[in-house]
């Protein structure tokens, strides 16, 4: 089973078409998750979350009462505590529901410090043994995480890639792609931007022996749908 998460990110960053992909989750049988103020942002595509996990500090009483009523499964997580609404979330989905992946969506845009915390909590070691089962969906961006070892990424349709390290990496390796590395290590976070399939269709490679590394898929919208139509 696959889980959908809506964050309370900004609604320009969803991805174009967020509601024809939780609409077919929902007919799938996938888990549909609110997170805080995502649970009310579902109510309002007419989709009804079967979980909703926060603090809904930003929630008013009517609204929060609205997800209490239609929510089967509610969640309250303390609004001093040691895990973010998000992190709470991904153990819920992984340890209780058991589901096989998780697509975040709502994670981007708005708030940088919302953002970081999002794309950092992979590093938090509760988290971290989900992190290659997760993904990061916005608006122009897809971001998958990878730990150590050897890893075939397959083709996606974005015409830009950039590799992050996350942590201090050692021995990080790109080959197949476009622009090529090989055997670097780094002590700090760093991104290599703007690389490229070698060829549409084409998979690269990525390897690496420490820390985590993540592969952002990207592209800019008016080029993207000026080569897609």
């Amino acid at each position: 089973m696959i889980a959908y998460a809506l964050l309370g990110g900004p609604k320009e960053e969803w991805p174009i078409d967020i509601k024809d992909i939780l609409l077919k989750a929902q007919n799938n049988h996938d888990l549909i998750i609110g997170v805080d103020r995502g649970s009310l942002l579902l109510e309002e595509l007419g989709i009804t979350p079967d979980l909703a996990v926060g603090d809904y500090d930003s929630l008013k009483k009517a609204e929060l009462a609205q997800i209490e009523h239609s929510v089967a499964d509610i969640r309250y997580s303390n609004p001093i505590k040691n895990y973010t609404d998000s992190e709470l979330m991904i153990r819920i989905a992984f340890e209780e529901y058991q589901v096989d992946s998780l697509v975040i969506l709502g994670a981007t845009g708005g708030r940088i410090d919302h953002f970081l915390v999002n794309m950092f909590m992979m590093l938090n070691p509760d988290v971290r043994q989900y992190s290659e089962k997760i993904v990061l969906l916005d608006r122009q961006n897809k971001i998958r995480y990878y730990l150590p070892g050897q890893h075939k990424i397959a083709w996606e349709n974005y015409p830009y890639f950039g590799v992050a390290t996350l942590s201090a990496v050692d021995n990080l390796t790109i080959a197949e792609a476009k622009y090529h590395l090989e055997n670097y290590s780094v002590a700090y976070p760093q991104i290599f931007s703007s690389n490229e399939f070698a060829d549409k269709g084409k998979d690269f490679k990525l390897s690496f022996a420490k820390g985590m590394v993540s592969v952002i898929f990207s592209k800019d919208l008016e080029r993207f749908y000026h080569l897609n139509n």
